[in-house]
């Protein structure tokens, strides 16, 4: 008999599909069940959202950054205001840094449960997902007993945060503290050594340091892939300075990998607001700001380590009451561009994994 003859063909996946995370349509060609290549088709939510805030003043752009990346809008509304403050020179003070760091480390740790849960539904398995979800209600619950918000925080301001934390906060955050390292325990007994997990996962989509780097690839996609950058130590910003924590770093670059990193993530941003929590001085939470707040002309690049990677915003002054231009980065427009290089070869369920991975989320592509 002769060799089977086999044509490519093109598929659709997404633009509505659950596994795309937001709306994202993939254009395959494929072999049979292999794919041969992959092409990332967006634009499909783009709200025009820097071009917004040129048309608004800066304290009317904090509302707005909440929907550039709205799982850690506390992030989105750190970044937008310290290149704000540095444009305007305006001092933090001490008590509103730490509320910051506290906040945005519960963030990341809440961000981190949504992908934690939405990765294993991918992949077929509920309970973690349920696991996940309860942990991040808890933090749903100080955010909202803070700032009345639940999403779209609106709680980090130029110079400062909107308002003080309530007394109970403390007290709720350190309980939360005191188990959640046992729930992160009980996530990895269910799936680091999973007989149906490790195997969806291991040597899938793996992403070599080179390749990473070439791509701008950033936050817990770089680290899996060997490279220990993260923002908080290597181009300090806040206080982070102040506290000590570990950089995890693994160095297979493989969708296993990814999951490690963020795993030990979630521990080391739980001892981050801990450290917070012990040093946080009494004081004033807001630099004095006037609503026609006129930075002097001049430019800025401010960038922070989100939970999806580096995250920033270029903002260009004439000495207005509103910003000339702004121009915001987010990580996952990189991590989507490289998923076509780590996918040639697999299946489409094996696709499923690795946009998992990669942690992508569309509002935030984009913008």
């Amino acid at each position: 008999m002769g060799e089977l003859r086999t044509e490519e063909f093109q598929i659709n996946m997404g633009p509505q599909h659950p596994s795309t995370h937001g709306v994202c349509r993939f254009l395959l060609t494929m072999d049979g069940e292999v794919i041969v290549d992959v092409e990332p088709i967006i634009g499909y939510l783009h709200r025009a959202l820097e071009k917004i805030c040129e048309n608004r003043t800066y304290a009317q752009c904090i509302p707005v950054m909440d929907r550039f990346e709205y799982c850690t809008s506390m992030s989105c509304n750190q970044v937008f205001s310290l290149a704000a403050e540095k444009l305007g020179e305006v001092e933090v003070p001490e008590r509103a840094q730490y509320l910051r760091v506290i906040m945005l480390e519960l963030n990341r740790i809440a961000s981190h449960l949504i992908w934690f849960g939405t990765t294993c539904l991918d992949l077929g398995a509920l309970t973690p997902f349920l696991y996940a979800f309860r942990e991040r209600e808890d933090i749903l619950d100080l955010f909202e007993m803070t700032c009345g918000q639940r999403l779209t925080y609106n709680y980090i301001r130029i110079g400062g945060v909107s308002r003080d934390i309530p007394e109970q906060f403390i007290p709720l955050c350190k309980k939360f503290l005191g188990t959640f390292d046992h729930r992160v325990d009980d996530y990895e007994k269910i799936l680091t050594e999973n007989p149906i997990f490790v195997p969806r996962n291991k040597n899938i989509g793996v992403l070599s340091k080179e390749k990473a780097i070439a791509y701008g690839v950033s936050g817990p996609p770089l680290r899996a892939s060997g490279v220990k950058f993260d923002l908080r130590r290597d181009d300090q910003y806040s206080i982070y300075d102040r506290f000590k924590f570990d950089i995890p770093v693994t160095f297979n670059g493989d969708c296993l990998d990814r999951y490690l990193i963020r795993i030990k993530e979630m521990r080391e941003s739980a001892k981050i607001v801990r450290q917070a929590i012990e040093q946080i001085p009494e004081g004033e939470i807001r630099a004095k700001v006037t609503m026609n707040f006129k930075p002097k002309p001049g430019e800025v690049y401010s960038r922070i380590e989100n939970s999806r990677g580096e995250m920033g915003v270029h903002l260009v002054s004439a000495g207005d009451k509103k910003p000339l231009r702004v121009r915001m980065r987010g990580g996952s427009y990189n991590h989507l561009q490289v998923i076509p290089e780590i996918t040639r070869g697999h299946k489409i369920a094996d696709l499923v994994a690795i946009m998992a991975s990669m942690d992508v989320i569309m509002p935030e592509v984009d913008r």
